[in-house]
């Protein structure tokens, strides 16, 4: 069994065995699956079982169903400790990308998609609890920002080597999963054998956790969950279907992205630290309702593919904000809540994603526009919501509206 070291002791330890190393391990692992499956599935899923938008739909109402099941992980962390089962949902991750194209049917692609999911949801859910465990709350949110911008730059790699060897080698879609999926399965059995087990100095509540006075955080969640799935499975789908992006020009856009997020996830850690959660949430959701509302324009207007992307781009950068919603949480928070809470958020996050990629697909058929005027819509909800996080949260001072709607701590 690994050494059990407490995290004040962790410093002590060689650079390669630190808890923050293994942080970054973590971030590079993760995306080299799950963005290289998200680069290429719209080409996959309508080269090898024929999609269209109702179909896409509900692959990714399958897909977030282990999300909404995120709950599961307070029952889990009873018998294995967090960090374990962090990488062990990492290695599930990796083993269901490899094996995707294996599976080119209907049925096939939901089924690998569900069990890639349970390893994506799991581990973004322990990972999300670590992180906030494990960093100090001073140095959070540029800490957060460079772990964002470590996963962007591993995945930079991967998306250079599909642009540039796609079509002069032909690739097909079973190597490059295996590739992507093995090299994220690889890096984490590594974690499970490289590092000892650390120990938190605050003992986590195996229990589900709900407060009254975390309803902003559990609202905020919520909409998020629900505008970013919009965002996830109609933008890139619209690049494929409307524009005939091919699998290198689909990953040539996600390569921007990536040089983008590298660049600039260190400075919006800065930006929140200045300025705090509340304006950098309002400044994301103020940008993302005028992007979805861009994004409707495309089909009544019939706005060109150079504008398409500028948008899909310009939708990353207002997305990094979002690590605004940790450090927020991470200040109201009681030390002892954050893994439950984590777990329930993450939950709270995909009740949205559950229902409306199904039944938004039916509604892309007849106008895939009203699609986007959806999320404008939800970003304005989300904009109002940001308004009532207070400047300086902390305990006992949740919301703007205290003593009006929040009770006092249980």
């Amino acid at each position: 069994m690994a050494d059990v070291v407490p995290l004040s002791e962790a410093r002590g330890l060689p650079l390669w065995r630190r808890p923050e190393t293994l942080l970054f391990l973590c971030a590079v692992a993760m995306p080299l699956a799950f963005s290289t499956w998200s680069a290429l599935l719209n080409n996959f899923v309508i080269d090898a079982a024929g999609f269209d938008g109702h179909d896409i739909g509900w692959l990714h109402t399958v897909r977030e169903i282990p999300g909404f099941l995120a709950v599961g992980v307070i029952a889990l962390i009873v018998f294995i400790r967090e960090q374990r089962l962090m990488l062990l949902s990492l290695v599930l991750l990796g083993v269901s990308t490899a094996v995707t194209a294996h599976f080119p049917t209907m049925g096939g692609i939901l089924t690998i998609t569900l069990l890639s999911s349970i390893g994506f949801h799991y581990f973004s859910t322990v990972q999300t609890s670590l992180q906030l465990q494990w960093i100090d709350k001073k140095r959070a949110p540029q800490m957060l920002g460079w772990l964002m911008a470590a996963g962007s730059a591993a995945t930079l790699v991967a998306y250079i080597a599909i642009v540039l060897t796609w079509r002069r080698f032909d690739l097909s879609y079973d190597l490059v999963f295996w590739l992507s999926g093995g090299a994220c399965a690889l890096i984490a059995v590594y974690c499970l054998f490289a590092f000892p087990q650390f120990s938190a100095p605050n003992p986590q509540t195996h229990r589900m956790v709900l407060r009254r006075r975390y309803w902003l955080y559990y609202a905020l969640e919520f909409m998020s969950g629900a505008r970013r799935q919009i965002f996830v499975v109609f933008a890139g789908f619209m690049m494929v279907e409307r524009f005939g992006f091919e699998v290198h020009e689909v990953t040539g856009l996600f390569l921007i992205n990536l040089v983008a997020n590298m660049l600039v996830a260190p400075l919006l850690g800065k930006a929140v630290h200045l300025f705090g959660e509340r304006k950098a949430l309002m400044f994301e959701y103020t940008g993302l309702i005028f992007i979805f509302l861009a994004y409707a324009g495309i089909y009544a207007f019939g706005w060109g593919v150079v504008l398409a992307a500028i948008l899909y781009v310009l939708d990353h950068f207002f997305f990094g904000l979002a690590l605004a919603l940790k450090t927020y949480f991470q200040k109201i928070a009681d030390p002892g809540d954050i893994a439950p809470t984590a777990a329930v958020a993450f939950t709270i996050n995909h009740i949205a994603a559950v229902f409306l990629p199904a039944a938004l697909g039916y509604l892309w058929l007849v106008w895939p526009g009203a699609v986007f005027y959806t999320a404008a819509g939800m970003a304005a909800i989300s904009l109002c919501l940001a308004m009532l996080v207070p400047r300086h949260p902390g305990p006992g001072h949740e919301t703007r509206l205290r003593p009006l709607l929040a009770a006092p701590a249980e």
